[in-house]
């Protein structure tokens, strides 16, 4: 179907679409659409952000509800505010030649009162955050019990900020009779069994490839140095002097700090994160679509109400913590029918995610370098020419015209052209000049850093009987010896003790904090493992005298392994009363041998 008007729509409806503009409906609208207003059935839609997917929706429901009716017929939900209120003004456009409907918002962060009032003047439709309608739920505030429609927008999104228990509340004061239509850019698994528990036999609609990213497109990556990622951020940036992007940062911290340091450099650039208020949150967001903020850096859950269709580049300044969530990520940029650049900078430690995002999205990465300074200006330069060359001129001058030519009666064209030029361009000349290269080559092993090579590997003496996952142990790690995000990898947690990696570089510090290092009442020991002969050795930090008196259990510093077998064996019955075999075994086979991580 190749026209809205062959998808079956009311006139209104497609009034409306002509006035908005729309001419060719989208994949997810054409498979959708029909569908939905034929039948009434459960259905499962999978397309990337930028698609169309509100469109696809709403324009069913808005078919289907009765606009002279007060009561609450369709709900929908969605994870954030800011997508809350997207929808809700984008299904009040569509329907604005029916007369008398009724969308209403419902989510945190503004008068319940008020939205319980707009409730009450007969919403049809109502647009929520799960936290929020819970609430109103429990206080009788809504009446949700009669409606025909539910749509889960960015159900996979919705599960990830932990709201599946609220999507259970929510849904089991509606009718088990109602279509349910639930719409994602990703299918986990936690999304398989929404489907499962609350919809009955669903048709499954699929746009591209499950959870493959948009061929709109194109996804890069730039290996860094850790220190060096704020370097390579400006450098992306002045290297696209029109870049118009969204940043990507995993904490609410690292996004301010990010902001923060571009703003002192002298870029248009924007903060968007949990902690902000709503109005300071409104603010950056009228400032980022009026293109006043060329940089908007924000949180991933922030960004879910980004719905600007010029982002021009998606940088993932920090990957995030769940691989699914890259396909949202760079579903911000390459929206409707325009393409997109994802860009992402790693550290050595970091590549290997970049092959499993590969085989999630379907789609391969390009490895890029990172311009020097030269080619920056260059940039620069070339994009200031093209400016003034493309510029209108303004005929309010000609009067000031004289005065400007006597100024540079003796001045050549030439001349004139370079000191032009040289008033702008000198800025970026000089910071780049003496610039070093910020690029750096992938080790040979697996595009990470070897245990033998750039890297110290560590035991220590806490695992998963302490409450440790890979996880938790990298974030108490990075937390207590106050090293960045990448600066602790190839995180391996067994029972009772653990491994992990640094740089050399963080060598020293390592051990020297952790000798005498006491919490709750307990050493934790750490000590540099090595791999000498197939036999494991330890050494290093954590040793400790206290008069003889203090001795710490043998399953927290295994001494055994690295005695002979003969002094094994006569001390196995000592051994065995203190370690399980089963946490032996794990030792033996995994204690400072070089292998491929699984963190």
């Amino acid at each position: 179907m190749s026209t809205f008007q062959q998808l079956g729509l009311d006139a209104n409806l497609l009034q409306a679409i002509t006035d908005l503009g729309f001419e060719t409906p989208s994949e997810v609208q054409q498979k959708a659409i029909p569908t939905l207003l034929e039948s009434e059935r459960d259905l499962v839609a999978l397309a990337q952000t930028g698609t169309g997917k509100t469109a696809a929706f709403g324009f069913p429901m808005l078919q289907k509800i009765d606009v002279n009716s007060r009561t609450t017929q369709g709900l929908i939900l969605s994870p954030t505010r800011e997508l809350c209120l997207q929808i809700t003004n984008e299904m009040k456009l569509y329907g604005k030649y029916l007369n008398g409907l009724n969308v209403t918002a419902i989510y945190g962060g503004s008068s319940i009162t008020e939205q319980a009032r707009q409730v009450k003047r007969g919403a049809q439709i109502i647009v929520a955050t799960p936290g929020r309608m819970k609430d109103m739920i429990s206080r009788n505030l809504v009446d949700i019990t009669k409606i025909q429609y539910a749509v889960l927008d960015e159900a996979d999104e919705m599960l990830n900020m932990g709201f599946y228990d609220d999507i259970n509340d929510i849904l089991k004061d509606t009718p088990v009779d109602k279509s349910t239509w639930l719409f994602s850019a990703t299918m986990p698994k936690e999304v398989a069994r929404i489907a499962k528990d609350f919809m009955s036999n669903p048709l499954e609609v699929t746009v591209g490839n499950k959870n493959e990213s948009t061929s709109n497109v194109s996804h890069e990556y730039y290996l860094v140095n850790s220190r060096d990622r704020y370097l390579a951020l400006k450098r992306l940036a002045d290297a696209n002097p029109d870049i118009f992007s969204v940043i990507f940062c995993r904490t609410k911290r690292d996004t301010q700090k990010v902001a923060e340091k571009l703003i002192e450099d002298g870029y248009n650039a924007g903060a968007l994160h949990g902690d902000l208020s709503q109005n300071q949150r409104d603010l950056v967001m009228k400032a980022f679509r009026n293109n006043q903020i060329q940089m908007l850096v924000a949180t991933d859950v922030a960004a879910r109400g980004i719905d600007v269709d010029d982002v021009t580049h998606v940088i993932n300044y920090q990957l995030p913590d769940e691989i699914e969530t890259y396909t949202h990520r760079s579903g911000r940029t390459g929206r409707a029918g325009k393409t997109g650049v994802s860009m992402v900078i790693v550290s050595k430690s970091e590549v290997r995610k970049i092959k499993s995002i590969e085989r999630i999205i379907k789609r391969e990465f390009d490895k890029k370098e990172l311009p020097d300074g030269m080619e920056i200006c260059e940039v620069q330069l070339m994009s200031l020419a093209n400016k003034v060359h493309n510029t209108e001129m303004n005929h309010e001058i000609d009067a000031y015209l004289p005065s400007i030519n006597e100024i540079f009666e003796d001045t050549s064209k030439e001349e004139l052209i370079k000191k032009f030029f040289s008033v702008e361009f000198s800025r970026f000349f000089n910071y780049y000049k003496n610039s070093k290269n910020l690029n750096v080559e992938a080790s040979s092993q697996d595009s990470s850093r070897s245990s033998s090579g750039d890297s110290t590997r560590f035991f220590i003496n806490v695992g998963r009987k302490d409450g440790y996952d890979w996880m938790k142990l990298k974030d108490y790690l990075r937390d207590t010896l106050q090293l960045g995000r990448d600066d602790v990898f190839k995180v391996d947690v067994k029972d009772s003790f653990s491994f992990f990696n640094t740089e050399k570089e963080h060598q020293e510090k390592v051990l020297a904090f952790f000798t005498d290092f006491k919490e709750n009442g307990r050493f934790i020991n750490v000590e540099i493992t090595e791999d000498r002969g197939g036999r494991d050795r330890k050494r290093g930090g954590g040793r400790r005298r206290d008069g003889g008196n203090d001795r710490r259990r043998r399953s927290d510093k295994p001494k055994g392994e690295r005695r002979s077998r003969r002094s094994e064996d006569s001390n196995s019955s000592n051994k065995k009363s203190k370690r399980s075999n089963r946490d032996k075994s794990e030792f033996k086979s995994t204690h400072g041998r070089p292998r491929r991580s699984r963190r």
